[in-house]
């Protein structure tokens, strides 16, 4: 089963995927309240859109990716009047025009990181050439924890985002909420703010 086809039918199954809780992740808030950069918008792993439609609300330009169709219809689905725009592009290979303001990844580089191979690396070589100088970029990811088989650690992401092409990396420990068989979850996180040379 490809990676496509994997989240196809996570997003057609009749419980959803457990990310999707029907608003922002709360250890965004602060972020989405002050801390958005510019205009333009690239949301890393958009799902149905919710944090990218947000955004839109507000006002800012956003792109939204992600690898499945499926979810990308559901985010089109609901643009209606906002100035959200949605591509099917795989996180590996990215291709966009341009570069973006502010970038969020919301849970994409841990399931990079979790599916092995190259994908994480590949992924974040594209980020610098997204980032516009002085950009801002903000990633909340699961952190690993004893007992857990996957999740980021502190010592991963400062490497992840080294000095140049990245300064001023800061963590801070968080948690991510997820709804799965009935049952809200907060898992212990990761988000890490960082900034693209200017």
């Amino acid at each position: 089963m490809t990676d496509a086809a994997h989240y196809d039918a996570l997003y057609t199954a009749p419980e959803r995927p457990p990310w999707e809780i029907g608003r922002t992740q709360p250890a965004l808030d602060d972020i989405l309240a002050g801390e958005i950069h510019g205009r333009t918008v690239l949301d890393l792993g958009c799902g149905t859109g919710e944090l990218a439609l947000t955004l839109a609300r507000r006002g800012y330009d956003v792109t939204g990716i992600d690898i499945s169709p499926v979810a990308i219809d559901q985010a089109r689905a609901r643009t209606a009047g906002l100035t959200a725009h949605f591509e099917v592009q795989d996180a590996t290979t990215l291709n966009l025009p341009g570069q973006y303001d502010t970038l969020i990844d919301c849970g994409l580089l841990h399931n990079l990181h979790r599916a092995g191979g190259t994908h994480a690396a590949d992924y974040l070589a594209r980020l610098p050439d997204l980032a516009a100088p002085g950009a801002a970029l903000f990633l909340l990811a699961v952190a690993l924890e004893p007992g857990q088989d996957w999740g980021l650690t502190e010592d991963y992401l400062y490497a992840a985002f080294p000095e140049p092409p990245w300064t001023g990396t800061r963590i801070e420990r968080t948690r991510i909420h997820a709804e799965a068989a009935g049952q809200h979850l907060r898992l212990p996180a990761l988000l890490l703010r960082t900034a693209k040379v200017s």
